[in-house]
This record gives structure tokens, sequence and C-alpha cells, in this order.
């Protein structure tokens, strides 16, 4: 006598007559448990913190480590590399790059790339140079930023139009505007700045009264603070975890230190930069 095997529909039981079908679980969404650390104050974020070390996921902290080394062993060699005239010849000279930095953010975020923006930076800082010297400084500046500009988007048409990989766009134009920078140019290494002109003033430029560094300084202080605000009533408006009134507090604290201890190493030399 031959048996038919059972299978997993056999054991689930048919809804009887008048009866509905019991209804399906209902779907909990998923939450990212890193979001939840907001809610748990303190605790969650060295909880994560713990948790990120230990999967090797420290971010942010070699970065920082490396600034506190290569300011102990220049300082300590130097004796005076943290001073107020150092650091705020350092900042002064990291606004340009920084700058740069900011944009190519974006292209990252996007998961790209762009090698050219060196070179496309150089070309047009050496057009304004070279056209400075025959133009008014305004017309010569625009000119040099239109230049830039176009680079970009021809860049951009290359990648998104034609279809050709960002890296192999960005690469050629890293060596092919570095060498038509050098055409620009012709014979002069360098190009000094115009006396007088805007740029000069970028650089040399500095806002005396001790008012405009420490006003800079609280404005920053409270921007980012309300900016946090912001962020936290919106996200508790749509059920989102958020970050506690302490915490941002603590941060605004935190933010309020370094930018007020700037403000007084700005004012200790010159005052604040005017590319600030």
């Amino acid at each position: 006598m031959s048996t038919t095997p059972s299978t997993s529909e056999d054991t689930v039981p048919e809804p009887r007559a008048g009866e509905e079908a019991a209804p399906a679980a209902a779907a909990i969404p998923a939450v990212d448990p890193r979001l939840l650390v907001r809610e748990q104050g303190f605790k969650g974020y060295v909880d994560e913190f713990k948790r990120k070390i230990r999967s090797g996921e420290i971010g942010s902290l070699p970065v920082v480590v490396g600034l506190i080394v290569i300011g102990v062993v220049f300082q300590a060699l130097t004796g005076n590399f943290i001073t107020s005239y150092n650091l705020d010849q350092i900042t002064l000279y990291a606004v340009g790059p920084g700058i740069m930095a900011v944009g190519i953010v974006f292209v990252l975020l996007l998961g790209e790339i762009d090698l050219a923006v060196g070179s496309v930076a150089g070309l047009a800082g050496s057009v304004w140079g070279v056209l400075g010297t025959d133009m008014p400084d305004g017309l010569a500046i625009l000119l040099g930023i239109l230049s830039g500009t176009l680079l970009g988007a021809f860049h951009g048409i290359v990648f998104a139009k034609i279809g050709v990989p960002a890296f192999v766009v960005t690469l050629a134009g890293f060596l092919g505007w570095a060498g038509l920078q050098t055409w620009v140019m012709g014979d002069k290494s360098t190009i000094p700045t115009p006396i007088g002109s805007f740029v000069e003033d970028l650089t040399k430029y500095y806002f005396s009264d001790v008012a405009a560094a420490y006003g800079l300084a609280v404005a920053v202080i409270a921007g980012f603070y309300l900016a946090q605000l912001r962020d936290s009533r919106r996200r508790r408006a749509a059920g989102l975890p958020h970050r506690p009134q302490s915490e941002m507090i603590l941060r605004t604290a935190v933010l309020a230190v370094l930018v007020l201890v700037a403000a007084y190493g700005f004012n200790q030399e010159k005052g604040l930069p005017l590319s600030w």
C-alpha cells in the first residue's frame, strides 16, 4: 500500500466557510540601528564608537590623530609651530585647496572621480594672471572663472552625453590642461599678483577690529546650533530618531571653544583675514 508523501502545504489548514484567511504578519519596517544612537544619548555614541573600532570602521580618527601628532612633533622641533602667526598663515593658505575640496566632495558622493581639478584650477589662475596685467582686474577674474567653468562643462558633457568614464576624461584633462597652462604662461615661471587688486586683498587684507573675528565666531556658533535644532524638529515631526537637546548643546559648546580660540588667535596678529 503506497502513501503520498505530505508536504508543507498539507499542514496548513484551509479556512472554513464564512471565515477569512488570517492576515499575514504586519511588515515591520527595517530601521538602521545607527539611527537609534541619537535617542540613546551619549551612551549610544560610546557604544557605536566601540562597535566601529571593533569592526575597523575608524572613519576620520586617523586624520585627527595625525593632525595632533604633526602639531606636537613640529612644535617640539621648532618651538613656534603652534603660534597665532603660524596658524594664521596655515589657515590662510588652506582656503584655496579647501574650496576645491568642497567641490570634489559632491563628485565623490556620486561615486565618480575628478583627477583634473588641480589642472583646471591652475589653468584658470594662469588665465587670470596673464590677462590681469593688461586689463581691469575684475574682467580678468571673470574670464579666469569662465575658463574654469567651460573646462568643467566640457568634462561633464563628455562624461554624460558621450559616455566616456569620468576617470578617463579627467585623467586626460589632468595632463592636457597642465600642458595648456604652461603654454599660456609662456616664459613666465610665476606671475606676480597685481598691486592693489582684489586678489591681493584676499590674501593680505585683514579686519583689524577685534569685533570682526568674534562677530563671525558668534554667527557660526549660532548658525550651527539653529541648524541642529531645525534638523531635530523636522526629524521629530517625521517620527524619526533625533538628537536630544543635551547633545546639541554639547556639540555647540565644543564648536564654540574651537572658533572662539581661532578668533582670539586671529586678533593676536593682524585680525580676521578677508579670505575667511
